[in-house]
């Protein structure tokens, strides 16, 4: 049975844990917690107020789908047909919906080993294999097609920026990755959904390679709306039908009070500021930890630090004791992957820089 795959959080168990200290300080939860534009929620109000309880179409509301197409255009000057857009539950609703239009039971998803736990898992629950291809710092930690050429795989899931490495695909191997998928009959999938938190290089998004894509985006992040748990996906015209035919069989609708707030997310004045804040905490955290760890270079997007602190010992010895000696939560590699988890430590800089580095003392305290 293949839900006997599935992998529960680790570090959902560490934020657990950390609720027993009030003076813990937390490098282990990947939301943000800057707040969303004004704007934001100034239209949730607006939606509350004038009723909008009801559901609305299962691809999302026109507005909605309109207003993300206007935002492609202004981001990379693609014009993206709004019908092509479905608005999910969450990015975690956009994914099941790619995986299940695109792979059948049995078929196998190429995902990269250090990664987002939830892909294999959204895997499992589908009947689909996920097979693992071990990235490292040589490549950038990025998925080549080289990865791919002693593989058998019916689609390739790459994330730009990456969670946990930050890592960005530059604009030529995107392109190399989609002819030989597009050569080999392989679907490809890009997470992107810290596309707004770049801080080094160009960022591409797969869309500007080709139209074939599938790519997977949402509020939670750059936009600071993780709790209005809404994502959206952005599809080949050929698979939409079938895509808001699933949508409504699974979903029903995404949240109605969330749409009409999101609708204003688009707030780019308010948004640089929250990049430009991400920014100078990479800075300040990277530098902070740089004498204890290895931590290769600096990462280009998203808002982590992956740490190799296997001169310490392993990752989760290290997380437990870092929590119980020093009241200081973070997340063991293990949650990202199984070959090299116990070898590294994820560091979320989701909190003010003098929480950073009040934490960075305590652990350096234990380290000696």
């Amino acid at each position: 049975m293949r839900l006997r795959n599935l992998t529960p959080f680790y570090v959902m168990q560490i934020l657990k844990n950390a609720a027993k200290y009030d003076d813990a300080i937390h490098f282990e939860v990947g939301q943000p917690d800057l707040p969303p534009s004004p704007k934001v929620i100034a239209a949730a109000k607006e939606a509350i107020e004038k009723g909008h309880f009801g559901y609305t179409p299962a691809e999302g509301l026109e507005s909605l789908r309109r207003a993300i197409a206007a935002h492609y255009k202004h981001r990379y000057d693609l014009s993206i047909d709004p019908e092509r857009i479905v608005v999910t539950p969450g990015s975690s609703g956009a994914f099941m919906l790619a995986y299940a239009l695109t792979l059948d039971v049995g078929q196998k998803l190429a995902l990269a080993d250090p990664g987002y736990p939830s892909y294999k898992n959204f895997a499992y629950m589908l009947g689909i294999e996920p097979i693992f291809l071990s990235v490292e710092a040589d490549t950038n930690y990025c998925i080549t097609p080289e990865h791919l050429r002693s593989q058998n795989v019916d689609a390739l899931q790459i994330s730009s920026p990456a969670n946990p490495t930050g890592s960005i695909y530059p604009k030529e191997l995107l392109q190399e990755l989609t002819e030989y998928c597009e050569t080999n009959g392989i679907t490809l999938i890009s997470d992107e959904l810290y596309s707004g938190l770049v801080y080094e290089g160009n960022f591409h998004s797969a869309l500007q390679i080709s139209d074939e894509a599938i790519v997977i985006e949402g509020f939670s992040k750059y936009f600071c709306m993780p709790g209005f748990r809404l994502g959206w996906v952005v599809l080949p015209p050929r698979l939409v039908e079938k895509a808001r035919e699933l949508a409504q069989n699974i979903f029903l609708a995404p949240p109605t009070i969330s749409q009409y707030a999101a609708i204003k997310a688009f707030d780019y004045e308010y948004l640089e500021t929250v990049r430009q804040t991400f920014r100078k905490r990479r800075d300040t955290l990277y530098d902070l930890l740089a004498p204890l760890f290895d931590l290769g270079p600096k990462p280009q997007g998203a808002f982590y630090i992956w740490a190799d602190v296997r001169k310490y010992g392993k990752a989760s010895e290290l997380a437990k004791m870092f929590l119980e000696k020093a009241h200081v939560a973070v997340t063991p590699g293990i949650d990202f992957s199984q070959s090299v988890g116990e070898n590294f430590i994820r560091f979320a800089y989701t909190i003010d820089e003098e929480k950073m580095r009040e934490g960075v003392a305590r652990i350096a305290s234990l380290l000696g």
